[in-house]
């Protein structure tokens, strides 16, 4: 499976906080972004309920 590809703009005080994170961590930056986007939506799941995808986004 061909995972979709986004491309990021931080600043560059985020992004160094990032490579420090990610080396502490023992993961590439990429691993980093992904972990840190699965807790915030686990948070946000646990918070407001199940987001089901496949009903509140349309993938065209």
């Amino acid at each position: 499976m061909i995972k979709p590809r986004y491309t990021l703009r931080i600043s560059q005080n985020l992004q160094a906080k990032l490579t420090y994170t990610a080396n502490y961590n023992g993961r590439s930056k990429n691993k980093e972004i992904e972990y840190a986007i699965k807790r915030y939506l686990a948070d946000f799941e646990r918070l407001h309920g199940e987001i089901d995808v496949k009903k509140e986004i349309n993938f065209q």
